[in-house]
């Protein structure tokens, strides 16, 4: 299913309206909207069935005594109940079906829009916040195929027919109904127009609250090590309460119209019932007639009352597209018009030239940074936190774009290279590495899903991951739980290390790689690095300087400036700023 269109580079806020839910949601299912229609119209009809048989039973079948029509009218009447009976079952079974089929496929389609999203968006955007946006916001389209739009058109088909039928009746006591009718439909459209915001910014609410929930269960641990459960329950609190007041705005706007039309239509009912008692007595209508028309006034204002229902449906379902809407407008990665470089092979040389970069609008955090490394080098980052290690890494990954100059990988600018075929390149291995709830197996094996089991078990022994799988009752079929909080970090860091050998790719960032391991685990580790760093391209940041005395080149970085480069031999000749941080670290 396409999505409501727009162009890819929209920021603005959309307002999705009826006209396009109907182009893109309803229209390309007409056919079977067309078949719900159908049968919509047989239940319709099937339903007048029993008022107009009301009337023949009063006027005709009492009067006369007649035993056979008696059994006509019967017979017709229950033959009418089964064939509303059957065709609401399949009303259901087509269009309630269809509904969560196209729920599901919106959601597909969302989530598949939010994994094409640049690594920005994902920092200042809650992950549970994304997940209430993908499973909660499009729910309400199934009113717009569904139940809802059984309501409504079923309904106002109804309401016509027994229009019709009433005027043929009475048109004065029809007449008569309309005013107060005509006062609870505008009643109804202002209540619909304040009712959507609601909606609107209740879905917003929803994802604020459901993003702090996420990160209060992922960070349970913290938590209760700082005993702050209580600060916890008072935010989540706050939050279900804004929830509550936004579901009270809109439950008063509904019991408004409920009320109202209550009231009118209570108005209505005893007009009728004193015009119709006049008519009768004046012999001027017969009482079949009367409840005639009593039955089918209840079959066209019963889906007027039903419109604060279908009303509250439609516009919630409207709400929920206009948020996913806002999502599936944003500029994917891949949108970028620049990027057309087909990368079909790579070498693996990557230059920065004169690179600069900010987080922020004059807030530079890297300065006209320039270095070459070589197809098949090591290059090491070093300098204390914050001074851009990680941001050279990013921009390495493609996960940052500069500000000015370019980052080339074999002199083809990465800015204009297709982001799938750079990275089916790239390996990565971060200093919080994250792990899927799964065994050891499909972590390891998530970059490639159909590696042989003799490469899985490379990338096991040439990352020590068997050195500790081997004293497991289930192997490397053990269940390492969320974020394989089951393993020591020095465990996950293997296991992560693993994974980027059974990738196999031409270039490999390691951010703080050894970071999470003690020395034991430290000198296994530097034996799988060593192999898997060999003949590709590395970019290594580290803090724990012994790890990188073999790099090519290492790089000093300071307040996102270059400030030494060369060998480990050759800043330690310097006695600058990397001597002063390898020898303190010697002392420690």
């Amino acid at each position: 299913m396409q999505h409501l269109k727009a162009t890819p580079k929209t920021k603005t806020k959309s307002k999705v309206t009826i006209t396009q839910a109907f182009k893109t949601i309803i229209w390309p299912r007409r056919n079977l909207v067309f078949i719900g229609l159908i049968l919509i119209i047989i239940k319709s009809l099937a339903g007048l069935i029993l008022p107009w048989q009301s009337k023949v039973l009063l006027d005709e079948v009492v009067p006369s005594k007649d035993m056979d029509m008696l059994y006509n009218l019967i017979a017709i009447v229950l033959g009418a109940i089964f064939l509303q009976s059957v065709t609401s079952f399949l009303l259901t079974r087509i269009l309630s079906v269809q509904a969560q089929y196209l729920i599901s496929e919106l959601r597909a389609q969302v989530q598949k829009k939010v994994l094409s999203l640049p690594i920005s968006f994902f920092d200042n955007t809650k992950s549970g916040a994304l997940v209430s946006r993908i499973m909660s916001d499009v729910e309400g389209v199934r009113n717009l195929i569904g139940t809802g739009l059984v309501q409504l058109v079923g309904g106002t088909f109804t309401a016509i027919i027994s229009l019709i039928i009433l005027i043929k009746l009475n048109p004065w006591m029809t007449l008569f109904v309309f005013v107060p009718l005509s006062i609870f439909g505008y009643v109804a459209l202002r209540a619909f127009k304040y009712i959507r915001p609601v909606f609107r910014k209740r879905g917003k609410i929803n994802e604020e609250v459901k993003g702090r929930l996420t990160e209060t269960l992922a960070g349970v641990r913290v938590i209760k090590a700082f005993n702050a459960e209580e600060q916890e329950n008072k935010i989540f609190e706050k939050g279900i309460e804004r929830l509550f007041q936004n579901v009270k705005k809109s439950l008063t706007a509904t019991a408004l119209m409920t009320s109202s039309s209550t009231f009118l239509i209570g108005v209505a009912t005893t007009g009728i019932m004193a015009i119709g008692g006049y008519y009768m007595i004046q012999s001027e209508m017969t009482t079949g007639e009367f409840l005639f028309f009593t039955l089918i006034l209840g079959f066209m204002i019963a889906p007027i009352i039903q419109m604060s229902n279908i009303g509250s449906q439609l516009t919630e379902a409207l709400a929920g597209l206009d948020r996913t809407e806002e999502l599936m407008n944003m500029t994917a990665e891949e949108d970028n018009e620049n990027r057309t470089v087909q990368l079909e092979r790579i070498e693996g040389e990557i230059v920065f030239d004169n690179v600069s970069f900010a987080y922020e609008e004059g807030k530079e955090v890297l300065y006209d940074i320039n270095f070459r490394a070589p197809a098949g080098s090591t290059t090491a980052l070093v300098g204390s936190s914050g001074s851009g290690k990680s941001t050279i890494a990013g921009l390495s990954a493609t996960f940052l774009s500069p500000k000015s100059g370019k980052v080339t990988i074999d002199n083809q600018d990465l800015s204009k290279v297709k982001l799938n075929t750079y990275r089916q390149y790239l390996g990565v291995v971060l200093q919080d590495e994250f792990l899927f709830e799964g065994t050891i197996k499909e972590n390891i094996m998530f970059p490639r899903p159909d590696a042989t089991e003799g490469e899985l078990q490379n990338a096991v022994k040439a990352a020590y991951v068997n050195e500790f799988t081997d004293r497991f009752e289930d192997g490397l079929n053990t269940l390492i739980g969320e974020r394989g909080v089951k393993l020591s970090g020095g465990q996950r860091q293997r296991l992560a290390i693993a994974r980027a050998i059974l990738a196999d790719p031409k270039i490999i960032i390691l951010d703080e790689a050894t970071s999470s391991l003690d020395t034991e685990s430290e000198a296994l580790i530097q034996k799988s690095l060593t192999e898997l760093i060999k003949d590709r391209t590395t970019i290594v940041i580290a803090h724990r300087l012994s790890t990188i005395r073999k790099a090519d080149q290492i790089l000093v970085i300071e307040a996102g400036r270059i400030v030494e480069r060369g060998t480990h031999d050759e800043l330690i000749a310097l006695n600058g700023r990397y001597y002063d941080l390898y020898t303190y670290q010697a002392k420690i």
